[in-house]
């Protein structure tokens, strides 16, 4: 069995995400022979490691290559995390990723087609929604998109390109929410779920050494009240 079919089997069947750290401490319990190995080489390196450490960094070295046909990468978080996955999830996920790559287009087409139905009024809210985001992001750093509550591509009860179906997430929750359908908020869980995200970024803007512009914190409410 070639190493690196050793480091995958250490984490065969395994399904939880876990760090290249635990990855190679797994690889250190299942065979111990490669950890003896690798502590010996770590003596003989100038800078300070150890066999642990040179077992995650040909880990990681082999996975920024892409050199692990069964290892799924979630790079959202830092470290990075890993989790072994089957052929068939791995054939699942491809699927996956090429449904995700084409969503786009079939939005846009979607919403091309609600659009010709909407009043000059309803256009106006959605380009309102739209800037409001903008300026969400400019004004606090806060990364808002207009989502559409009853998503387009919802399977089972697509939505409408609607200012009525539209509302404002985060990125990070947006992504989480994908094609299912939301109850979309009223305008008071709106208003409370942007205030509640830029209380949070409050507590970190001076550390992150953010300037946030509170000062036009009651107009863009107040346009967001008009047009919701």
């Amino acid at each position: 069995m070639k190493i690196h079919e050793q480091y995958l089997k250490a984490i065969e069947g395994y399904d939880e995400w876990l760090t290249v750290s635990e990855w190679a401490v797994r690889v250190g319990d299942l065979y111990p022979e490669i950890l003896i190995k690798a502590e010996e080489e770590a003596l003989n390196q100038k800078n300070d490691t150890t066999g642990l450490r040179e077992i995650a960094a040909r880990i990681s070295s082999r996975l920024a290559t892409k050199g692990f046909d069964n290892i799924e990468i979630d790079t959202s978080e830092r470290p990075k995390k890993v989790r072994y996955i089957t052929n068939e999830t791995k054939t699942e996920n491809i699927e996956q990723d090429l449904e995700d790559d084409i969503a786009p287009l079939k939005r846009s087409d979607i919403i091309k087609q609600h659009i010709d139905s909407l009043t000059i009024h309803e256009l106006y809210r959605i380009d309102e929604l739209e800037t409001i985001s903008k300026k969400l992001k400019e004004y606090f750093t806060l990364d808002f998109e207009v989502d559409h509550a009853q998503a387009l591509l919802n399977p089972d009860s697509p939505g409408q390109h609607h200012p009525d179906n539209l509302q404002l997430l985060l990125r990070s929750h947006n992504g989480k929410k994908h094609s299912k359908n939301w109850v979309r908020f009223s305008v008071d869980e709106q208003i409370d779920y942007i205030n509640s995200a830029i209380k949070l970024q409050s507590l970190v803007a001076p550390r992150m050494e953010l300037q946030l512009e509170y000062s036009v914190l009651s107009s863009l409410l107040q346009r967001l009240k008009g047009i919701y």
